[in-house]
């Protein structure tokens, strides 16, 4: 049975910021960003800049492991600490 697109966010941050897959170095310091495929679609999940002001950056200054999910250079879900939370559903 093929893994659900929830299944596959949830395994591509606990490689990147669990397992400490791949990392990359930005402006903004070490954020780790892994660029993936599923069902066809080209997908990045980027780890949250915790030195901005969104409250998913105030999760991660307090030690949270978020990553956000992007297709196509749009937002459509985070993963906090093992959870899936989907934008527009």
């Amino acid at each position: 049975m093929a893994a659900s697109l929830e299944e596959v966010l949830i395994s591509v941050w606990r490689q990147a910021l669990i397992e400490n897959a791949r990392t990359i170095t930005l402006e903004s310091g070490r954020l780790r960003e892994v660029d993936f495929e599923f069902d066809g679609q080209k997908l990045r999940g980027l780890e949250q800049n915790p030195n901005t002001n969104s409250r998913w950056a105030q999760l991660a200054r307090e030690g949270k492991k978020v990553m956000q999910f992007l297709n196509g250079g749009k937002y459509i879900a985070n993963v906090v600490d093992g959870k899936v939370r989907f934008y527009g559903r």
